[in-house]
Formats: structure tokens, sequence, C-alpha cells
């Protein structure tokens, strides 16, 4: 059996959150969905759980961050070209969300990225195949 990921995060609203992630090509499992959770698929492996803040707390005795003033995880995804890195940040601004800082061009790699809603840090990568 594969690894699978689940990066949990916190979210104010999670309809708003549904909504932002719908409009970037995310799906979600409704199996692991209702009015305080939902399970949005990034990959075969590779899942995110959007969590109403009390909902989160319930899972850590430490107070939860407020991702709009502090920065406790940065996720990264890869995308399959410099024009789909773009493309998302773009639609990411559209949806609501905003850009933290300018595309970084490494030549071998390519990067951008963009805050969701909530505050949290979506990094997206481009790398030449060797």
């Amino acid at each position: 059996m594969s690894t699978q990921i689940f990066v949990n995060l916190p979210v104010a609203d999670l309809r708003r959150s549904i909504a932002f992630f719908t409009r970037l090509g995310f799906s979600f499992n409704e199996q692991f969905t209702d009015d305080t959770a939902t399970c949005m698929v990034v990959g075969d492996n590779i899942f995110v759980m959007l969590l109403v803040r009390e909902r989160f707390q319930s899972f850590t005795p430490k107070p939860v961050c407020d991702a709009m003033q502090h920065t406790e995880v940065l996720v990264c995804l890869s995308r399959d070209s410099r024009a789909a890195v773009d493309a998302m940040v773009c639609a990411a601004v559209a949806a609501g969300g905003s850009t933290y800082n300018e595309p970084q061009d490494h030549g071998f790699m390519y990067g951008h990225g963009f805050q969701d809603p909530d505050g949290h840090i979506w990094e997206l990568v481009h790398m030449q195949s060797a």
C-alpha cells in the first residue's frame, strides 16, 4: 500500500473554502465531508482536510495559529508547466485569494504561489526534467 498524506488546515468558513478550491479545479470526497470538515483531493495519495477552526482545535492541545498573522506550514504543489503555475495563481486571485510574493525563476525551477482566504500559503512549482 502506498503512503497517503493528509494535510489538515483550519478554515473560518468551510463553504467559502470549498467554493475557492473548487474554482481552482480541486474535487472533494463526499464520504469525508460534513458541516465541519471536507476532504479535498489533491492527487491519488494526497488529501487536504479543511476543518472549521473548532473541529481543528479538537485535534490538538496547542493554540491554533492565525495563518493571516503567522506561518505554520507552506504547502507546495508541482504543476506541469510554468503556464500552469501562473494559471493557478491567477485563478486563486480571481477566486478571492491573494499573492504574497513575486514569481521566482531559478532556471531549472519556476515558482509562484498564493494565499487562500484563510491566509494559508500554497506554493506552486514547475521543475524541468533532468
